[in-house]
């Protein structure tokens, strides 16, 4: 043993100590944009369309939810900190030539799921990524997602996290979510049902149900 790599053990993991950190601090940024959007919509809105209500809830420090009408997106910072691969167009970039230790990046995802989903409890229904955000030492950020999310305008050598941008992604994901709509289930896949598939959903209301399901999804990649 010697002190070189004790030295790469320090180096390697305060960087991804400080990652984390700012990467927990964008979380918040959100959690607290998200919470204002519910605050606008409930004293703007809320009174004269009580069928059409915006809730904000804080699960726990790396989760929240975002429910309107009869969606919820789901945030969720993931706990471990990762690198682009070698094949990504930021590892091509100056920026990061200059300073291999920019690529390494945070993450929060964004999912949307059916609200119906949580409130019947039906475990097996499907939601889906419509975004992650992956940010670095320096607040860079990089955003790969569906339409509206794909649209931010993505240049990880200059754009920061800050308020302005978090409340962009967040208005672009509401956007892209209320227009993903739910479609009919292809004949074939739901025609046929077992008595135990129909005891479940006479029972709890188990039917399986996304917004895809029974389509390709595929054609609506991410970008």
């Amino acid at each position: 043993m010697d002190d070189s790599l004790c030295n790469l053990l320090i180096t390697k993991g305060q960087l991804k100590q400080d990652i984390f950190g700012v990467t927990l601090e964008t979380m918040q940024l959100f959690k607290d944009c998200a919470k204002s959007f519910e605050d606008f919509y409930r004293t703007n809105y809320a009174d004269d369309h009580e069928d059409v209500a915006v809730l904000y809830t804080n699960k726990n420090q790396y989760q929240f939810q975002l429910k309107f009408a009869g969606d919820v997106l789901v945030f969720l910072m993931h706990s471990n900190i990762f690198e682009f691969s070698r094949d990504h167009e930021v590892m091509r970039t100056p920026y990061i030539k200059e300073d291999k230790t920019r690529s390494y990046c945070g993450m929060i995802q964004i999912f949307n799921f059916l609200g119906d989903s949580f409130k019947y409890n039906r475990i097996n229904d499907l939601g889906y990524m419509i975004g992650r955000i992956m940010i670095n030492k320096e607040g860079h950020y990089y955003i790969e997602g569906k339409r509206e999310l794909a649209q931010v305008i993505n240049n990880f050598s200059t754009n920061k996290i800050n308020k302005d941008t978090v409340q962009e992604i967040l208005k672009s994901a509401i956007t892209y979510t209320i227009n993903f709509d739910l479609l009919v289930p292809d004949y074939d896949e739901t025609k046929i049902i077992t008595v135990d598939e129909m005891l479940q959903i006479e029972d709890q209301n188990l039917i399986k149900t996304g917004k895809r399901l029974g389509f390709s999804f595929e054609q609506d990649k991410m970008k």
